[in-house]
């Protein structure tokens, strides 16, 4: 049974591309083939680390001058 919750692109292109893998059944390719896992898996662990450690060496004043210059960025007009 089709997987109804899935959106179609709103882009022609995109959805032709779609309807066309959809009727031929074509795989899609795996991201992360050709690449060295040993990288992949180091990038990884990085990735998921690096947010906390950056947060753990930050002073209670950079965490807030940081929020400040985020708000002002949010809030400042386009």
């Amino acid at each position: 049974m089709p997987d109804r919750s899935r959106k179609r692109p709103a882009d022609l292109n995109r959805l032709a591309a779609s309807i066309v893998s959809d009727a031929t059944d074509e795989d899609k390719p795996d991201p992360d083939d050709g690449k060295d896992p040993a990288a992949v898996s180091l990038g990884r662990r990085g990735g998921l680390k690096g947010g906390k450690a950056r947060a753990a060496k930050l002073t209670a004043e950079q965490r807030s001058e940081i929020a400040k210059k985020a708000a002002a960025a949010r809030w400042a007009p386009k």
